[in-house]
């Protein structure tokens, strides 16, 4: 189940720290048409109002780092975010993982995106539940290892009391899933704005992972 952040905020205690993975806001429709499969592809209205809501629910007290997926929609989502918290001139990292950084080969990566975005990534998952052997053009890395080396990536880079990682469902999926025990099917969905909140102590120790979500429910309705 997924916490409504307002909730979640407000349990903190003042010496915890908060790493949040968080898909983007609300989009436009992406199709697999796409040449660039919804690189270009920005924020709806909505969007960028759910990132600024978001924004609202972090306390005021404590230092703010972002970082984003160089993909427009996420780093519109990373600055709406920090409007929303008070911030008039976020200062935002890109970075490359955030856009990828489950790939393990790209070429069959673009192939499933092209076949089906969300049962070729529900199928990845299976088989890792499964521990089925994987192949040499595998489109994905290893989940258990990826996951770990991502959640460690996420704590050496932010170094304030809340850290923003904003980047794309296709990864916030499977950090849930394997970190939270949570099954994702083509129908039953992550929604925008929604994701996994790493409670740490000041010192980066994890105390608990959750699954938050910026909207009035962290599922979306197909």
């Amino acid at each position: 189940m997924f916490i409504p952040a307002s909730t979640f905020f407000n349990s903190l205690a003042s010496d915890e720290r908060v790493f949040l993975l968080v898909r983007h806001g609300e989009r436009r429709h992406i199709t697999p048409e796409d040449p660039d499969f919804g690189a270009h592809v920005g924020l709806t209205e909505r969007g960028r109002e759910q990132a600024l809501s978001l924004g609202k629910c972090i306390p005021a007290e404590g230092d703010m780092s972002f970082f984003s997926s160089p993909v427009g929609r996420c780093m519109e989502t990373a600055l709406n975010i920090g409007l929303g918290r008070g911030i008039q001139n976020p200062s935002i990292q890109k970075m490359d993982c955030l856009a990828e950084y489950f790939v393990q080969d790209y070429d069959e990566y673009t192939k499933v995106l092209r076949a089906g975005f969300y049962e070729g990534i529900c199928e990845w998952l299976k088989n890792e539940a499964a521990g089925k052997p994987r192949g040499d053009k595998e489109a994905f890395a290893p989940l258990a290892a990826r996951s770990e080396e991502m959640l460690a990536m996420m704590l050496e880079k932010g170094n304030s009391r809340f850290n923003i990682f904003a980047t794309h469902d296709a990864w916030v999926v499977p950090c849930l899933t394997h970190f939270c025990k949570m099954q994702f099917s083509p129908k039953r969905w992550m929604n925008y704005l929604t994701g996994m909140a790493v409670v740490t102590d000041a010192q980066k120790n994890v105390k608990r992972i959750v699954p938050v979500t910026g909207l009035d429910t962290g599922w979306l309705s197909f």
